[in-house]
């Protein structure tokens, strides 16, 4: 079965203007006078689009998976469609070898979200040649539902407004939620006081027992970071993600070492290789790779063995659900606990899927259909376009 050709396009639709959502804390945060040229959470008009990459056969099959990201499909584009035009698709292990080594920057960064895209339509054309879900390609299921713990990117950090939502969540069945910090450095002491206020807040709200992890995006040095920390110790969190950029793993130690509130990371980590300075170093109690960019399904759960083997639990970043629920689904509940689900977000990513997948009561049950479980609803779309560069 022979790749025949590799697609990029957008589709279209119209819907009602969104409202922005709450900004949490950038690393450009560090000037305030430094606007961010594409802010996340800003008023979106009156229309959403979404872009996809789809793999064809010669045979007739094709994977698709998305949205992703324009970065992504420029570099499918560019680098790795007619790379991989005539080779065998159900060869996974071998292609994504192949893509690994084949530019000599990109072991990291944009070039290996575009291979970790590539990844996932891959997996999903294997799931629909086997007519099988991906999680049983894998291994599993390993259960017939997933965790997902309450993702509150966007939400208000008004304390009060933020306490009844963190109990409003807790009463919908989720057994855990993670709330962004909006300050850094620069907003100095009163904007460190606002970020405990809005911890204590929602720890008051859902009781002492209850999972309550924070982020910060990469967005403290450590000296801000080590502060906030100790302030956090009462608040008893499950985890504090991102404190600093995570390449700076003698400083993810050192924070470590510093506190025993438990330190997360892995959004912005690519391949094994990478994990594993993170593991030896003793510099995180979890990791959080996200399939869509460190290196798709086949390097997920090659990074889910590492981590178990340092008894490190592996909870991956929730950017476009799917492929994180197979993984999960195909591994120990002991090794991939749960998943993330973005609240505010998931909807829009969805948002062209006939099958749309949340939480019910806090978990969210594994697809039954063959591949990720990605089906295009034309009668959602108003425009299919095709996207070169």
């Amino acid at each position: 079965m022979k790749i025949r050709d590799i697609l990029v396009f957008e589709l279209t639709a119209a819907r009602e203007p969104q409202p922005g959502r709450e900004l949490q804390s950038l690393p450009l945060g560090m000037y305030p006078d430094v606007e961010h040229p594409d802010p996340p959470n800003k008023p979106t008009p009156g229309r959403i689009s979404a872009m996809y990459v789809e793999v064809q056969c010669d045979e007739g099959l094709s994977g698709i998976f998305g949205p992703i990201d324009r970065h992504q499909a420029f570099v499918i584009s560019n680098d790795l469609r007619q790379f991989l035009i005539g080779r065998d698709a159900l060869a996974t292990e071998y292609l994504y070898d192949l893509m690994l080594r084949l530019n000599r920057h990109g072991r990291s960064g944009l070039f290996m979200t575009g291979v970790s895209a590539i990844d996932c339509a891959l997996w999903d054309l294997k799931g629909k040649a086997w007519k099988q879900p991906i999680y049983r390609l894998l291994g599993g299921p390993t259960r017939s539902s997933v965790p997902a713990y309450a993702s509150m990117l966007g939400f208000s950090v008004e304390p009060g407004e933020a306490a009844r939502l963190a109990k409003e969540y807790q009463q919908k069945g989720f057994q855990a939620q993670k709330w962004f910090f909006r300050y850094g450095p620069a907003a100095g002491a009163g904007g460190m006081a606002k970020n405990i206020a809005l911890a204590q807040a929602v720890r008051e709200a859902v009781g002492p027992d209850y999972m309550l992890m924070f982020d910060a995006f990469m967005s403290w040095n450590v000296a801000y970071a080590t502060k906030i920390l100790r302030a956090l110790e009462s608040v008893n969190p499950t985890w504090m993600e991102e404190p600093i950029p995570p390449e700076r793993v003698s400083e993810f130690a050192k924070l470590r070492a510093s506190t025993p509130v438990p330190i997360a990371t892995g959004e912005h980590v690519y391949t094994r290789w990478q994990s594993k300075e993170l593991l030896v170093n003793n510099a995180v109690d979890y990791l959080q790779n996200d399939p869509d960019w460190t290196g798709g399904i086949t390097e997920l759960v090659k990074i889910c063995s590492l981590a178990s083997a340092f008894e490190v639990p592996v909870i991956a970043h929730g950017h476009s659900l799917l492929s994180a629920l197979h993984v999960a689904g195909s591994q120990s509940p002991a090794a991939v606990p749960m998943v993330e689900f973005l609240i505010n977000h998931q909807p829009n990513k969805q948002f062209f899927h006939k099958t749309q997948f949340a939480p019910e009561n806090g978990s969210i049950k594994l697809p039954g259909a063959s591949g990720l479980g990605i089906e295009l609803d034309d009668a959602k779309i108003d425009s299919r376009q095709a996207i070169s560069f």
